[in-house]
């Protein structure tokens, strides 16, 4: 049975390593930093409710891109190591 590599360290290693992740990466944390904009308003207008999902959407699915790519590594490496 081969050892699992920690998701951490294969994330590291693909910020490191990937420019797609990294670009993944940083729409991922600007979504998050509008997120946090607009959690922070006491009421929010009808568009900004729009954005408010629009931005949760895509937040997951970068998430979900950035998910792929890890468990992609994670086969690569683990192949390589055997």
């Amino acid at each position: 049975m081969s050892s699992l590599i920690p998701e951490a360290e294969l994330r590291d290693h693909l910020l490191k390593e990937n420019a797609e992740y990294r670009r993944l990466a940083a729409e991922h944390q600007s979504c998050d930093d509008q997120l946090e904009d607009l959690t922070n308003k006491h009421f929010l207008s009808e568009e900004e409710q729009v954005q408010e999902r629009t931005l949760k959407k895509k937040k997951l699915m970068l998430k979900d891109q950035m998910y792929l790519m890890v468990q992609k590594i994670r086969k690569q490496m683990e192949a390589d190591s055997q």
